[in-house]
Order: structure tokens, then sequence, then C-alpha cells
């Protein structure tokens, strides 16, 4: 036979109640000045720690006073444990939330810190999240008394129905995986697809690939796409490239002469150019007999791929200023054409003239 409930019962288990809310409040306050002041350190450690205790310690002094409440109060064998059950999975839903938290923060600093990793990639955080929060969900369920076994054996079945109706989201989910695990593609890298579609990849998650191009747009490219087109990525190895220009100049010019000056221009580029390669070893290289000229290739160090129009804009700038100051001719297009009595005769080819005239026409008239 137990007791009937009494005023002092109330009192007692309002009172606890007060005091784990109190509790809470107090060290979620005082959780919040520890992870201001865990921001200013340099050991990440110390914010992971300050992140799950501001979850689990607050609702964990709720929970106590909670079930400090209930032993006050004459509670039936039944409600007891019913009261019990409920608190322990309320302290185990907190602890998944908070482990959750926790482990996705691990794998976003592991992957932040390693080269090799995709850093800002959310894919491997959000099947790590879900993951534990299946994992906790099932606690629960087990702790609240509801048979976990045939709800396996239903997701596996059911499993299986919807990965059928869910191929192209699967798809492009291991897709994803594949492409980090292999390493072919980090965010930062600079692609282009054999489709035509380049720019810096921002993220890859479960479903996507996000590039930014450089007019500053988002390109949404499915990860079963990415992984199944041809791709070339201007990071991989490294970041630094070279590029070529061409160049030619005509035939009467001093090839010794135009080496070393194209080689003396490509120096002053690479040492004051932002973004250029200050060891980058000049090459000019001549390969072509052409029409009315000699065509040769400039070799350019960059840092990375977008510095390349920078670079290429600075270093033409100043070869024809030096050509110009050394009197080095460049081939220009250059056309003839003769009328005689209502017959047009065109001539065209290419002649050395200064490379102040890019284009000359003439024409003569015939004597009447």
């Amino acid at each position: 036979m137990y007791r009937a409930l009494t005023l002092h019962d109330v009192i007692v288990a309002g009172i606890a109640v007060a005091v784990g809310i109190a509790a809470g409040l107090l060290l979620r306050a005082t959780l919040r000045w520890l992870g201001e002041r865990a921001r200013r350190t340099r050991w990440s450690g110390d914010d992971v720690i300050v992140d799950a205790l501001r979850t689990l310690i607050p609702w964990a002094a709720i929970a106590a006073g909670a079930a400090a409440a209930a032993a006050a109060l004459p509670l039936t064998p039944t409600t007891g444990r019913n009261v019990t059950m409920t608190l322990t999975a309320l302290l185990i839903l907190a602890g998944t939330l908070t482990a959750a938290r926790v482990i996705a923060n691990l794998v976003r600093s592991v992957a932040q810190s390693r080269s090799g990793v995709a850093g800002s990639a959310t894919i491997f955080v959000n099947i790590t999240r879900v993951v534990v929060l299946a994992m906790g969900f099932l606690v629960v369920l087990q702790t609240l008394g509801v048979s976990i076994a045939p709800l396996l054996t239903a997701l596996g079945v059911g499993g299986l129905a919807v990965a059928l109706a869910l191929q192209d989201t699967l798809a492009n989910l291991f897709a994803g995986v594949h492409i980090l695990a292999a390493k072919t593609v980090q965010p930062g890298d600079y692609i282009r697809l054999s489709s035509g579609e380049e720019g810096y990849v921002v993220d890859i998650n479960w479903r996507n690939t996000v590039v930014r191009n450089l007019s500053n747009n988002l390109v949404i490219i499915p990860n079963a796409q990415l992984a199944g087109t041809n791709m070339t990525n201007f990071s991989q190895p490294e970041q630094q490239l070279s590029i070529m220009v061409q160049v030619g100049v005509g035939y009467d010019s001093d090839l010794e002469h135009v080496e070393r000056v194209t080689t003396e221009v490509v120096e002053n580029v690479m040492t004051e150019i932002t973004g250029a390669v200050p060891d980058h070893e000049p090459a000019v290289r001549f390969h072509t007999f052409g029409d009315s000229r000699i065509g040769f290739t400039v070799i350019l160090g960059v840092g990375e791929f977008s510095d390349q129009y920078r670079i290429k804009h600075e270093f033409i700038k100043r070869l024809h200023q030096r050509y110009r100051a050394e009197g080095i001719a460049v081939p220009a297009p250059k056309r003839t054409v003769t009328v005689q009595q209502g017959l047009v005769a065109v001539q065209q080819g290419e002649v050395p003239v200064p490379m102040a005239i890019p284009h000359q026409r003439e024409a003569t008239e015939p004597v009447l």
C-alpha cells in the first residue's frame, strides 16, 4: 500500500526540478564563457570538448533534477520505471546529438589539417553524422522497450526497394565517395571537364560537386557525371603550372639577340608580377620556319591556373615595348590590290613590318 501524495512531496519535487533547471542554465552560461576562451587558444581540441559539454551537461543536470523529483514522489513501480526509462532515453538522445556533433567536427578538423584529404568536402561529415544519429536512435528505441530486431529486418527488406527507387541518388553518393577516396579531385582544385565546364571546386557533397568558375558563378555537377567524364585537373600533381605563348619574328632578325631580349623580359615578369614563379627558368624555343616569320614558343611559370591571364597580359605588354626599343620587327599581314581595266588581282602575304603597323593595304591604278 503506497502512501498518499502530500504537499511536502510536491514542494520537494518542485524544488528538485527548479534546482535542476537552474543548474542547467548556469552550466550552459559557464560553458558558453569557456567556449569564448577556448576560441582564443591555438589548440582546436578544447573547442570540440567545450562544444560537446555545452549540450550534454545542461540536459544531464535537468534530468538529474527530474530524477530527484521522481524519487521524492510516491510513485508506483510501473510509473517509476516509466519515468526512469524516459529520462534515460532523453539522456541517450542528448548524448547522441553531442556525439554526432563532436565526431563530425573531429572529421572536419582532421580533413582540414591534411592536404591529401578534401578539407571542405561535406560528404564525409554528413555520412558520419547520419551513422551516429541512426545508432543513437536505435539505442533509444531499445531503451524504451521497442524491439529493434523486426525494425532492422524491415529496414533490410525495404532498403532494397529504396535503393532501386533512388538509383541516381545512390550513384551520386558513391561516386562522390569514390572521387574523394581516390583523391583525384579536392576542394580548391581547378578542373576542366570534357563537356566544357571548368572552375574551382568549392565543395563535394552527397549528391553533387559545386564548381565556381572565373566569372564567380556556381556550376552544379552531379557526382556521377564528374566521375564518368574526362577531366583535366590543373592543380594536380602540383598547383604550379607552365603556360606557353606563341611569338614570331622576321627572317632578318638576329635570333641570338631575340632570344636574349625575350629571356630578359621573362625574368623580369617572373620576379616582378604577383602570381608568377620567381625561380622559373626562362625557356625560348624556336620551332617553325613560316611563310614570312620564324615562330617560337615562350614558356612561363605561374603559381596557379587563374594567374596565367595576368602573367600573359604583362608579358605581352613588356615584350612589345622591348621589341620596339630593340628594333625587332614582327611580321604583320600585308595585302596588295592591283586594278587593271575591270580585272582585279589580289596578292596576299606577310612581310616584316614594324610592330606599330599591324595591317597595311596598297592600291594602284593603271595609267590610261
